[in-house]
């Protein structure tokens, strides 16, 4: 393996199912989706059986605080040790440049070890690698029952760089017709295809290495950004899965002392994307409160007192319409909650984005006991489809320009949690490849 510790990262030890392995079944998505809709995994239990599979090595989180969670945390340990007594994987060392195409559109990633030592979740960090979006520390408990002591890792977490020259990513794509495939089939449940390739040449990994030097280099960036010296330098930044990069990185810091800094666990397999990939979309991720114990519209009133406005629509849509707008600059967000559907507006914000102003009303709206649950989720439908319960409510959000995400972070620090999402549920990353971590 080699190690690449000035700009954060390991060429990994990738491990793969082998050729009697049925990829469809073996492939799910990422476990944080669908988590108001244990139907969805239902399906993906029903289409598996009881083929060697992805689902059985991870906890979906439609089950996180149900009767099933308990079985299920020591199952992943038991499948995942079972499945090496088993030999069913094959080994491989390289990158892996992984080409994603699902609704009309391909994006690339390339898959590599971050090392943990250069990450820090901490809201103002000057990390290399850094959090792009609030660390919830109570989110963390059941990934480290998963993860600690597991002898293998499956990454759904996605990185991004700013790399608006293409030096990185798209110079390899250029390059796959001669490389050697290592997956290509079509994804369960309308989620497209996956293929993937392996970068073991070392001239092509020695260009790979000296592209991300060159983002990682201080002069470049600070004239790129604009930034004064005391600014650390930020090449990665997190897209997806941040709580399962900082459950990693609390599993490494905890034992480390005892292990020694050259230990496999001080590293995570991700998948990294260029923010400037033209099939890259930033997503809002929408919010749903459940049990609702107050007029909502009448809290929002008593919270922002007379910064705020309300617009009434009938029809969800005029709403969703209005918030989707690209034109609008203007504090906006939908509600989505049958007689109290409309448009609030906060004229006079304190947080850069709309998102963040919500999110701070439903933290104190919850935390006094005036709603029992939350769950943030994707699409307008889903949104029409639980706000619209009774009970319920339903807060659409706008989306956040990609472009400005990494310069927000380096001057502003860590967004709102859940402020984007890379592409919508049935877009997420699938778990595929696995890394020995012990």
């Amino acid at each position: 393996m080699n190690n690449y510790s000035q700009i954060g990262f390991q060429i990994p030890d990738i491990l793969l199912p082998n050729e009697n392995i049925d990829l469809p079944k073996w492939a799910v998505i990422a476990c944080d989706q669908f988590t108001s809709q244990p139907e969805y995994w239902q399906q993906v239990q029903k289409i598996i059986g009881d083929s060697p599979s992805t689902l059985n090595m991870i906890l979906p989180e439609v089950y996180l605080g149900t009767p099933e969670e308990p079985s299920l945390i020591p199952k992943t340990q038991n499948t995942m040790n079972g499945y090496l007594r088993e030999n069913i994987f094959n080994s491989y060392e390289g990158f892996v440049l992984v080409e994603r195409t699902s609704g009309g559109k391909t994006r690339f990633g390339l898959l590599l070890a971050l090392d943990l030592e250069a990450y820090d979740y901490h809201k103002g960090s000057q990390s290399l690698i850094r959090a792009t979006e609030e660390t919830i520390i109570e989110r963390l408990p059941p990934r480290i029952k998963i993860r600690q002591g597991a002898p293998l890792e499956l990454p759904h977490i996605l990185v991004l760089i700013d790399d608006p020259k293409k030096t990185v990513i798209e110079s390899i794509v250029k390059l796959r017709s001669n490389l050697t495939k290592l997956y290509d089939f079509e994804l369960m449940m309308g989620s497209g295809h996956l293929t993937g390739y392996l970068v073991n040449d070392r001239v092509v990994q020695d260009q790979i290495v000296q592209a991300l030097e060159t983002l990682a280099s201080p002069d470049e960036f600070r004239e790129k950004y604009g930034v004064p010296e005391n600014k650390g330098v930020l090449l990665f930044a997190m897209g997806d899965g941040n709580h399962s990069l900082a459950t990693a990185k609390a599993i490494w810091e905890k034992i480390k002392v005892d292990v020694g800094t050259d230990h496999p666990s001080r590293y995570a397999l991700v998948e990294i994307e260029n923010v400037h990939d033209e099939a890259l979309t930033f997503e809002p991720i929408h919010r749903i409160v459940f049990s609702v114990q107050e007029d909502v519209l009448s809290a929002l009133k008593n919270y922002f007192g007379n910064n705020i406005r309300y617009s009434s629509k009938k029809d969800a849509s005029f709403v969703i319409e209005h918030v989707n707008n690209p034109f609008r600059d203007d504090h906006s967000f939908g509600l989505i909650g049958g007689s109290n559907s409309g448009i609030i507006t906060i004229p006079e914000p304190t947080s850069n984005l709309p998102v963040g102003s919500l999110q701070t009303f439903l933290d104190s709206w919850l935390q006094n006991g005036k709603a029992k649950g939350i769950d943030y989720v994707h699409g307008e439908e889903i949104v029409r489809t639980l706000g619209t319960k009774p009970g319920n409510v339903g807060f659409y959000l706008p989306a956040m320009k990609k472009g400005d995400l990494f310069k927000t972070v380096i001057l502003d620090g860590s967004l709102p949690r859940k402020t984007f999402s890379m592409g919508e549920a049935k877009d997420k990353r699938f778990y595929m490849e696995c890394r020995k971590i012990s």
